[in-house]
């Protein structure tokens, strides 16, 4: 690839595999410009840049376009029809041996490509390595960050029976996992358990370093607003390992997630999903669903 002026100049290494960093976008113009520059201003000797705008109605593909004259990056558009789909479309031209698929909104950090590029140059078993998250609301101010202890390694069982998403934006993949996998279901339009689950099914180990390398960007009231569209993808993305042991646990662990919003958003909803769970797969956080569902019906506002 050719770095623009603005990243910084480093000596080519013919051994750093090249990586594919294949980002969709969506009306994402208010933050192309940090997005891209934080791309380009990677440590990582070796990448090439691939951009689908899946739709955007706003001014994305303009700006998209006058930015090619700072930053070396292809640019592909379609007509609205999900991330899944604009991966699919930007995967078909990746050369990279693996793939990376920020969103174009978030900030990667200037470490993010290389320490994950070497953890999976060392396992040729592992083939998703994800990493942690740095929130920071619209505005680019740090909220909080994610912790683990220590590295964790995740074999299918346990991503089915925890229903475990390995984001998108923190995860690295090696192409020959990617392509066994058949790419994204563009029917399930949230990628991130889909494609966790298609990797780990195929043999390979998904893997989670215990560092941060992105700062994702949390706008108001996202997730309570799309939490439909996120638990009918996480459920279809299920679907296919309903014969496995695990399932029912992990279809219990899906829809408490949602029911975080549902009890907010929506209580009709919300007491539909929860009676929805068999009664053995109740937990903890299902019983803290249920009491934060009847406080909303004593005090309602």
């Amino acid at each position: 690839m050719t770095a623009p002026s603005t990243a910084q100049d480093l000596s080519p290494r013919p051994s750093a595999p090249l990586v594919s960093i294949v980002a969709p976008c969506y009306n994402a113009e208010k933050y192309l410009e940090s997005s891209l520059r934080s791309i380009f201003a990677q440590d990582y000797p070796n990448f090439e840049v691939i951009i689908v705008d899946d739709g955007s109605t706003d001014n994305s593909v303009q700006m998209l376009t006058a930015l090619q004259q700072t930053y070396d990056f292809q640019l592909y558009t379609q007509p609205n029809q999900g991330v899944s789909a604009a991966l699919n479309h930007g995967l078909r031209h990746a050369r990279g041996v693996y793939v990376a698929t920020p969103d174009l909104d978030d900030i990667m950090l200037p470490e993010s490509v290389r320490v994950r590029a070497e953890y999976l140059d060392k396992h040729p078993n592992v083939g998703c390595v994800g990493a942690l998250i740095i929130y920071m609301d619209r505005d680019g101010n740090d909220i909080k960050q994610q912790r683990v202890r220590g590295l964790r390694c995740l074999k299918l069982d346990e991503i089915i029976s925890g229903a475990i998403v390995m984001g998108a934006p923190v995860s690295l993949y090696r192409m020959a996992a990617l392509q066994k996998a058949g790419f994204y279901d563009p029917a399930i339009k949230v990628q991130d358990l889909q494609i966790t689950l298609r990797v780990a099914s195929h043999g390979y180990e998904v893997h989670q370093l215990p560092v941060h390398v992105t700062r994702y960007r949390r706008h108001p009231q996202n997730l309570s607003r799309r939490y439909r569209t996120l638990l009918e993808a996480d459920l279809l993305a299920l679907a296919p390992y309903q014969a496995h042991p695990g399932y029912p646990l992990g279809r219990a662990v899906t829809i408490n997630k949602a029911l975080k919003y549902a009890v907010k958003a929506d209580k009709k909803e919300a007491w539909r999903l929860l009676r929805s769970i068999p009664l053995r797969y109740w937990n903890a956080v299902t019983l803290r669903r249920l009491k934060s569902l009847l406080l909303s019906h004593r005090n309602p506002r």
